[in-house]
């Protein structure tokens, strides 16, 4: 089932987060709990999950942008993509970018970015046929 989370999945995304970024669950669960909260009360922000069994296994973040140029239409951030590693090459990914392109769709989003830390071309064939190309814009990232 492809869905937004709820306050009761933050656990279950805490655990798929770990695949992500090989980090370790949060030491203040308090404070998970605090950004869960202002992130659902967002309705620009949208936490996207693919559940089995009861279980988060894939996940996507989208959020909606305010925009003063073209036409005033926003624009619509992709990021933290993960999947489960038992669960992956099962399309569950791409059902949650599709719910997420059906979101920014439906708030008039004129585009939809979304980057990458990856170098794998198995991981970037599979943005591609999700519909993302590398030709159109140049990203940079500056870390604070």
């Amino acid at each position: 089932m492809i869905r937004e989370i709820t306050r009761e999945d933050l656990g279950g995304l805490m655990s798929l987060y770990a695949q992500l970024h090989a980090e370790p669950a949060p030491e203040d669960a308090r404070r998970a709990r605090e950004v869960l909260d202002a992130i659902l009360c967002d309705p620009s922000h949208h936490i996207i999950a693919a559940e089995e069994q009861g279980s988060i296994v894939s996940s996507c973040v989208l959020v909606i942008i305010p925009n003063l140029t073209r036409g005033q239409r926003p624009y619509a951030l992709v990021e933290n993509v993960v999947t489960d590693a038992a669960h992956r090459r099962r399309g569950l990914a791409s059902a949650c970018l599709e719910y997420a392109r059906e979101i920014a769709s439906k708030e008039n989003c004129y585009k939809i970015m979304l980057m990458t830390g990856s170098k794998d071309p198995a991981t970037l064939r599979f943005y591609e046929r999700a519909g993302y190309n590398s030709s159109d814009k140049t990203a940079f990232i500056r870390w604070l």
